[in-house]
């Protein structure tokens, strides 16, 4: 975490002040909050911001005619189009050229 400190120590000098720490496993953060602030400490930058925060899925979202355009194309059944649809991030073209390989 910061240089010459151990991370042990650090976590339990936080606890005892009543802070905790949490990694966040993401791949991207929108922060849409136009106060708060930024530290630079020993070239580590870190953010601050106090707030409720919403949790949002990226997931793509098939709609029924995107289904049906894959299943008339490619002679599928609804399940196998939405399958293709779902690892093609929702392309319509991939998909289809996806079944008729």
């Amino acid at each position: 975490m910061f240089g010459g400190i151990n991370p042990k120590k650090m976590q339990a000098m936080m606890k005892q002040m009543g802070m905790s720490q949490e990694e966040i496993d993401s791949s991207k953060v929108i922060i849409e909050k136009s106060d708060g602030s930024k530290i630079n400490f020993q070239g580590q930058e870190t953010w601050q911001i106090s707030g409720d925060s919403i949790e949002e899925s990226a997931e793509t979202k098939i709609s029924e005619e995107d289904i049906k355009t894959v299943m008339e194309k490619s002679n599928c059944d609804k399940e196998t189009a939405l399958k293709a649809l779902e690892e093609t991030d929702g392309d319509l073209a991939e998909a289809i050229l996806k079944l008729s390989e």
